[in-house]
């Protein structure tokens, strides 16, 4: 399984890097090859300054090795060896009215002391975050995932919802990070679920990565914003940061396990502003999305 999900992940990377730069039309992907000194390494693309990109990367890694101590607490298992793999992509758009999007796909085994596999499970999904609402992208994108999630059990979409809406959450700032989609983890052999079936399910939700983005990227690149409104993109990527660096448990693990820094934190917006106790205008679109990350909102 994890020879066939690396295998996997690899081809996608290339599919969704290639998609990105014919649409972004100046920049490309810089790619970093690395190696961790404990087992494993990865992947890493990063492009910038683009047409359309402002910074973005789309990196794969396979890493391997002991367990740390400190995820030995987290997963509550004494000394054992592990496995993981996974794409992680976060893609920050210069234009406001774009929103940012995160996905990541991933792939855990956990090894006794023999080398036999006593755990293994998949995890992932995909989230957006506007800066500026308009529902119609906000419905495509939620459509796309319920589709795919439809297409193997009407259960999940709404079960994977839930809980996207419940992690990519600021409790001390009390908002929604964006206006969520999907996120599973600990996906395994279970009930009439196989290991085959969820890996299938998470690779037809990478595969519908570019369907439920793009159109978007797409039809918002071009709009006409001003440079008060490109200020409110910069504040609140300021809440994005928050989140990755206080509450992600992805930046957590590769930091416990001794990732590659920049790689890890390839995840941060260039540009980003902190303005004491801002508050828009009431009334205006930027208090509207305050409002609707208030609460968690059905889009389809």
């Amino acid at each position: 399984m994890k020879e066939s999900f690396y295998e996997y992940i690899q081809n996608l990377q290339d599919t969704i890097t290639q998609a990105l730069e014919a649409i972004d039309g100046k920049a490309r992907f810089r790619e970093d090859l690395w190696e961790r000194p404990e087992g494993g390494g990865g992947r890493t693309r990063i492009i910038e300054n683009g047409n359309v990109i402002e910074k973005g990367g789309v990196n794969i890694s396979a890493v391997h090795g002991p367990l740390p101590k400190s995820m030995q607490e987290y997963f509550k298992v004494k000394d054992v060896d592990f496995f993981a793999c996974g794409l992680s992509l976060v893609i920050h758009p210069i234009n406001p009215m774009v929103p940012t999007v995160h996905a990541n796909w991933r792939y855990f085994e956990m090894y006794d002391e023999k080398g036999n596999t006593v755990d293994q499970w998949f995890g992932g999904g995909q989230d957006l975050t506007p800066y500026y609402l308009f529902e119609e992208d906000v419905r495509h994108f939620h459509q796309t995932c319920k589709t795919v999630c439809d297409s193997f059990h009407t259960d999940l979409y709404p079960d994977f919802k839930q809980k996207c809406d419940a992690y990519f959450f600021n409790k001390h700032r009390n908002e929604a990070r964006g206006v969520g989609g999907l996120f599973f983890d600990y996906l395994k052999e279970e009930g009439s679920f196989s290991l085959t079936d969820r890996y299938d399910f998470v690779t037809a939700v990478g595969n519908s990565f570019l369907e439920a983005y793009t159109p978007i990227l797409k039809k918002r690149k071009d709009l006409h914003y001003t440079t008060a409104q490109r200020n409110w993109q910069e504040i609140r990527r300021g809440r994005y940061v928050e989140f990755n660096l206080v509450n992600d448990k992805g930046t957590l693990f590769g930091l416990r396990t001794n990732g590659r820094i920049e790689s890890i934190l390839m995840s941060l917006p260039p540009k980003v502003q902190w303005h004491y106790d801002h508050q828009p205008e009431e009334g205006s679109e930027e208090a509207r999305l305050l409002e609707v990350l208030k609460s968690p909102k059905n889009w389809v």
